[in-house]
């Protein structure tokens, strides 16, 4: 490992501990603004880190817009502070009453939500109103990943009519999210978005062509957060996530994307059963099990190692270097998908400059907090 990656001091370190290397943070939150080019056009996503500490580093450095998936995300970032929260996501059921909840609980926070079907935005309409309330709302749109939303056209249009025509409702503008746009190739990646940004643009200019206001347009993610960061249309706001942290998911697939690791696993070896296996003590409660079984960590002391077996406490490596190992000996390991990974701990251990200086509560990592 680099010696950026130094811990002087382990012996307190419950593992398998998820490590946050706070110098490493704060350089990719700083190439973060970098690619942005003015802070006020980012809206980074907090699901990566769902942590308050890491709010507050990017709002000292004028990182004022955020970004969240759950109410327990949007509840920690109005508690560190940020005035203006996005939850994109499409509310229904209970999430409606907890809108209002939420809207009553901080005033003074700017809130909006995406939408993309007549009934539920007709519901949250009705539940505003009768709290005295309104919410913003930006039309999802699908730009080919058909997940969510509506593509651009006359059922997306007459969507964002019942937007700005409903009491209770604020438009917003867009959600342009394109999580499926994964081509290592950064020039591939660019025309791929490109195309889909040309139907967008125009749908924009046509609602406003109708006199409706389309103040803004949340677009992307990681992967094409510097694509859409070199565009200069008015409104537009990047919403990067992982790169906070990143991973070795991103890190080996979009090579052009300049971010190092800077949430890492600590694991200790607990048993080395036979002359070629050592078996360390992350298994997959420690760790996002969404990658194959086999390529969920990626471990830079033992590149060689192959990942055979692993179970709720366990992961075994097959390794001619085993024998080097010993019961308490440690590794460092980068996980394949940081932002669930971090979801499974409590909290993170915090090491700036060698030392070990706190730890982090993973403050959102709950469904709900209060509300």
């Amino acid at each position: 490992m680099d010696d950026c990656y130094r811990i002087a001091d382990t012996s307190q370190i419950l593992t398998p501990a998820l490590v946050v290397f706070r110098d490493m943070v704060e350089q990719n939150l700083d190439h973060m603004v970098e690619i942005a080019g003015d802070p006020a056009r980012l809206r980074p996503h907090c699901k990566t880190h769902k942590t308050r500490e890491i709010v507050e580093l990017e709002l000292a450095r004028g990182i004022v817009r955020h970004k969240c998936a759950t109410f327990a995300e949007a509840e920690m970032l109005a508690e560190a502070g940020v005035k203006d929260v996005f939850l994109a996501y499409s509310l229904v059921g209970p999430n409606i009453g907890r809108a209002v909840a939420f809207r009553r609980k901080y005033p003074e926070v700017e809130f909006s939500v995406t939408g993309d079907h007549e009934k539920p935005l007709k519901q949250l309409a009705e539940a505003m109103t009768s709290a005295s309330l309104s919410i913003g709302v930006l039309l999802d749109i699908d730009t080919g990943q058909h997940r969510t939303g509506v593509p651009v056209g006359p059922e997306a249009k007459e969507l964002y009519r019942l937007i700005v025509e409903t009491e209770g409702l604020i438009p917003d503008g867009l959600h342009v999210y394109d999580g499926h746009q994964h081509q290592k190739s950064r020039d591939e990646r660019q025309a791929a978005v490109d195309e889909e940004w040309q139907r967008v643009s125009q749908f924009r200019t046509d609602l406003e062509s109708e006199g409706w206001p389309v103040p803004r347009l949340v677009c992307g993610g990681t992967a094409s957060f510097p694509i859409y960061a070199a565009k200069t249309e008015p409104g537009i706001e990047y919403s990067p996530g992982t790169c906070v942290y990143n991973d070795a998911g991103y890190g080996g697939r979009f090579p052009d994307m300049v971010f190092p690791p800077a949430a890492l696993m600590l694991t200790r070896v607990i048993s080395r059963p036979t002359p070629t296996r050592i078996t360390l003590d992350i298994g997959y409660k420690a760790v996002a099990s969404d990658p194959p079984a086999g390529e969920r960590l990626i471990f830079p002391d033992l590149p060689e190692a192959e990942l055979v077996l692993q179970n709720e406490e366990h992961l075994v490596l097959e390794t001619a270097r085993a024998g080097e190992f010993e019961p308490g000996d440690e590794l460092l390991a980068i996980p394949r998908h940081i932002c669930p990974t971090s979801a499974l701990h409590r909290a993170a251990y915090v090491v700036s400059g060698g030392e070990v200086v706190g730890q982090w509560v993973i403050a959102s990592r709950d469904r709900w907090i209060t509300i």
